[in-house]
């Protein structure tokens, strides 16, 4: 039987056995033409076209088809009207806005879906699915698999006039199965096609050379570390991939091999590791199962004597109503017979009306004494009527609404498992948002309360926990947290009035002023040729591409120094203000900091191009003449970020310090850097904005209004940090 394995033959497996890696996580059947998403999960070519296109599963034709190398179909792409107008749809749309932040009134096409295998979101952008790999690996494998399955189906010879004969080899130039005799008829022996690649039967045909999907002409040579696929050499030296490191194809082949060979050879070596938990794992099935039938007759027994209880309670309170009923039914009708006697010619009014024709007077005296008395009686009841018995049962009526609330808020899960508080997602500035991680549990909880306090202030009296409002998801905002202040947060889950353990405790320390909101300013002195910004202008990117080199080309001699400036669209007047971004590990050089609008004016009127070795128009690098002069106020301040590490200027360190020496001056780069100015008192801080550490401050001259500057060169990207952006986002 065929068999798919590994380096080794001891490590070959079955092929039936993987049956489990060749499905779709969103059919839920075999791979059709997979593609590789940008998370390296595979998703059949048709669900993808599905997921983008809802709307519009009618709009494709074989054109869309033929956009992929080695796709079914014809060879030569032959683009649909309906996909172009698509496109064009799509384009015009991505112009007026961006999936999530639309203004218009056009529905843009969708290019943003969660990957069903890491709910990851997937960004195609505008060229969509054209630009994902097919994944011809694991196309082959399943059609390895679809053969061992359907082992008695023979491949037919596609030359062969009826009868057809068995297949006996594939062509993989002609894309064709023949049988021996059309082999050689077709590939006679010194031609051109005697020296096509063949293998044995198959109906999977890959090009033999893998094709660049956004420069369709162009093999793919080399890998992209950051991105983690391959590209050609279009894309490294202007496209997307200018910033990114890249290895060539045949050292990524390499190294990937090596480490998947090891992989494989570690999880075999470990093989009876392995099944050892998988015993313990069915150990743990059988007692689940036991251990929920148990639950399941305990649950059952609980609610019977509920229910007899209920039944008890139900038979006594109808009994008693149904006494109540006979016993005031009675008086009633008594009192009717009685008012029915003082009726004329009935009752006592004809007994009455009979002694008074006696004539005997001791015999009607007699007599008379009782009746006038009974008389008298029904006289005095027709002034003061009562009836003999209330009809309503206002007594009987049962309030349960306690009751119900108590029967509503049965606790069968227990107290719940205490909430994770996800540090990589919380962040603290003058308002703080906390992100949790709720236990991996069966039941739900009802909601969550988070408790915070300010650490130090035991002397204020102020160091008790407050409570925010119940929050009934997996974060809340914070407001009013005090500036340059510890803080510790804790949270806990509720679910039916049982609250869980409290969360481990986590401390941020806020920044020392309130966080200033912007956004980069695509405007002023931005070069949309070196600088790529996001669609929501909160990251900006460096791009090393053809006007980068053809400027460096002209510099003859000595080293060409060149920086593409960009600020925040928002200046700072007066006050104290905070913010903090990411600067990328892998970027190479990238100036941050602050800059007045004089000086940034300066800097975008000032020509480009120059080889002199020792000029920036930064002032960092003009011969030393800012170190000499570094105590004097500048209208700007900007530090050197870069390669992972961070440099503080050479002004910054103790004069009796060897200034040949580095180390002193070289910090590795922060996570997340903050920066802080004090404009009124002409001082700007920078931050490890993780432990909120000062790593440098200085005086800077804040005579006009000042703007959070950015310098990048040859390759960098920065983020803006959430909380910076959000505000100014929420309006756009």
């Amino acid at each position: 039987s065929l068999e798919c394995g590994s380096s080794s033959p001891e490590t070959t497996v079955p092929i039936k056995n993987i049956e489990r890696e060749l499905i779709c996580p969103i059919c839920k059947e075999l791979f059709t033409h997979p593609l590789i998403l940008p998370c390296q999960h595979s998703v059949c070519h048709k669900c993808v076209r599905e997921l983008l296109l809802l709307n519009h599963e009618d709009s494709f034709d074989a054109g869309s088809e033929c956009s992929l190398p080695g796709s079914p179909g014809p060879r030569s792409r032959v683009p649909s009207p309906s996909m172009e107008r698509l496109d064009r749809l799509a384009r015009s749309a991505g112009s007026i806005s961006s999936p999530g932040w639309r203004r218009g009134s056009v529905t843009p096409r969708v290019t943003t879906f969660p990957c069903p295998g890491c709910q990851h979101d997937v960004d195609l952008g505008e060229r969509g699915m054209s630009m994902l790999f097919r994944n011809f690996t694991l196309e082959s494998i399943v059609e390895r698999y679809r053969q061992a399955a359907r082992a008695a189906v023979a491949i037919m010879c596609n030359m062969c006039k009826p009868p057809q004969q068995e297949a006996t080899k594939s062509c993989m130039d002609c894309k064709a199965s023949y049988c021996n005799e059309c082999f050689k008829f077709h590939h006679p022996w010194g031609t051109p096609k005697a020296q096509h690649e063949y293998v044995g039967p198959t109906m999977n045909f890959r090009p033999k050379v893998l094709m660049c999907p956004e420069h369709e002409m162009e093999k793919v040579n080399m890998y992209c570390e950051v991105c983690r696929r391959p590209v050609c050499h279009l894309c490294k030296l202007g496209g997307s991939h200018a910033n990114h490191k890249v290895t060539s194809m045949s050292s990524a082949y390499k190294i990937l091999k090596e480490k998947l060979s090891k992989s494989i050879h570690y999880l075999i070596s470990k093989e009876d590791q392995v099944r050892t938990q998988i015993s313990h794992l069915e150990v743990l099935i059988n007692e689940t199962e036991e251990n929920g039938q148990v639950a399941e007759c305990g649950a059952y027994e609980h609610f019977e004597r509920l229910f007899q209880t209920l039944q008890e309670r139900k038979s006594e309170m109808l009994n008693s109503i149904e006494q109540s009923r006979t016993r005031r039914l009675e008086q009633l009708r008594g009192q009717v017979e009685e008012y029915q006697g003082m009726l004329e010619n009935s009752g006592l009014v004809g007994y009455a009306q009979e002694v008074l024709k006696e004539t005997d007077q001791s015999c009607f005296v007699q007599t008379a004494k009782q009746l006038h008395t009974r008389i008298a009686k029904s006289t005095e009841s027709l002034r003061t009527f009562h009836p003999a018995a209330n009809p309503s049962f206002d007594e009987f009526v049962l309030e349960t609404s306690r009751e119900e609330t108590m029967l509503k808020e049965l606790c069968f899960g227990g107290v719940p498992e205490p909430p994770i508080i996800d540090l990589s997602r919380s962040h603290v500035y003058n308002e703080g948002l906390l992100c949790w991680q709720l236990a991996e549990d069966t039941l739900a909880t009802d909601h969550q309360v988070l408790e915070y306090r300010r650490l130090g202030a035991e002397q204020d009296g102020d160091s008790r926990w407050r409570l925010t409002d119940r929050v009934y998801g997996p974060s809340t905002v914070v407001c009013d947290l005090e500036a340059d202040s510890l803080y510790s947060f804790r949270v806990r889950s509720c679910r039916n009035s049982l609250y869980s353990p409290y969360s481990p405790e986590v401390t941020f320390h806020t920044p020392p002023a309130p966080a200033f909101g912007f956004l980069f300013n695509d405007n002023c002195g931005f070069s949309s040729e070196r600088l790529a910004l996001s669609r929501r202008r909160d990251s900006v990117e460096s791009m090393a591409g053809m006007a980068f080199l053809l400027a460096a080309e002209r510099v003859q001699t000595g080293s060409y120094m060149g920086l593409d400036y960009i600020i925040g669209d928002t200046g700072i007047s007066q006050g104290r203000h905070y913010w903090a971004f990411r600067v990328e590990p892998h970027s190479y050089l990238v100036k941050v900091g602050v800059a007045s609008d004089s000086k940034l004016l300066e800097w975008f009127h000032n020509p480009r191009d120059t080889s002199s070795p020792r000029y920036d128009h930064d002032s960092g690098h003009d011969s030393g003449s800012e170190d000499t002069c570094y105590d004097l106020s500048q209208p700007f301040t900007l530090l050197t970020v870069g390669m992972g590490k961070m440099f503080l200027p050479k002004a910054s360190i103790s004069a009796g310090s060897d200034h040949g020496d580095h180390s002193n001056r070289v910090l590795p780069m922060p996570q997340r850097i903050g920066v802080c100015l004090d404009y009124d008192a002409g001082r700007v801080y920078f931050y490890d904005a993780d432990t909120m550490r000062c790593l440098y401050e200085r005086q800077v001259d804040c005579s006009g209004t000042m703007y959070p500057a950015f310098g990048l060169m040859g390759s960098g990207k920065v983020h803006l940090e959430e909380f910076i952006t959000e505000k100014r986002l929420s309006y756009m």
